[in-house]
């Protein structure tokens, strides 16, 4: 997912994820991740970034489809309709095609003239969702080793510092040539983390990114409502957020 997201956050917009409002998932399985599997010891938490840290990527693309004209679910159905388009997707994430050349064929598969800045523009509604940032920095002053596990757009535009402070390690898949669900990109993140993925909590807002974690072994939440999230967390990993 697209990295920094900048500005203010509207109220009540992170509450929700709206992927799940209007049942909108690229995910076939039926799996609905379990956050309470496993008896070990854990002390390790793992986030995705877009539409976890931030508010729903989805209704930033809808957003950025009725901009220009397009049914607001008109990204999604081309991720989920089109292989060709989710496997230039894929590229993209792992590093294998430029940004300009995603921007490029993404705008003609679109119907689009201009494709200059479009990725920019798909994420332009996307703000911090503050309550979960405020958890995993919670979680990390508690003792619990945070990482992030992003499947990147982009790795120019991530708040470096603000991944700083919120993490002990990052995995950013352009930047290790994998993607989630694949196992090899939840291990990778266990191990640069310190802690064994029995040991690792991960949350993603998509099901087939929870069910790659399960795969090696994590607990998973799939990331729904903030208020249901934060306090899964909370009682897994046994921290406590502070009050406001």
């Amino acid at each position: 997912m697209r990295s920094k997201a900048s500005g203010g956050q509207a109220p009540g917009t992170c509450s929700e994820n709206q992927a799940s409002r209007f049942g909108w998932s690229i995910a076939s399985s039926a799996m609905a991740a379990n956050p309470m599997r496993g008896d070990r010891e854990r002390s390790g938490l793992l986030v995705d970034f877009g539409g976890v840290l931030t508010t729903s990527v989805w209704g930033s693309f809808a957003d950025f489809c009725r901009e220009k004209g397009l049914a607001e679910d008109a990204v999604l159905r081309m991720f989920r309709e089109d292989p060709a388009a989710l496997a230039d997707l894929r590229q993209l994430e792992t590093g294998r095609i430029e940004e300009e050349e995603f921007e490029r064929r993404f705008a003609e598969r679109l119907g689009l003239e201009d494709a200059a800045d479009l990725i920019d523009s798909m994420f332009r509604g996307m703000k911090p969702c503050e309550p979960m940032v405020a958890a995993v920095r919670a979680a990390r002053a508690s003792g619990v080793h945070t990482g992030l596990v992003s499947n990147s757009w982009s790795t120019s535009h991530y708040d470096r510092a603000m991944l700083a402070e919120l993490f002990d390690a990052a995995v950013i898949s352009a930047e290790v040539g994998l993607h989630k669900p694949q196992p090899e990109i939840y291990l990778l993140a266990s191990q640069r983390l310190g802690v064994e993925p029995e040991g690792c909590v991960f949350v993603d807002d998509l099901r087939e990114n929870c069910a790659g974690a399960e795969g090696v072994g994590m607990t998973a939440i799939l990331h729904r409502h903030v208020a249901a999230t934060v306090g899964q967390l909370e009682q897994l990993l046994g921290f406590t957020v502070p009050a406001g």
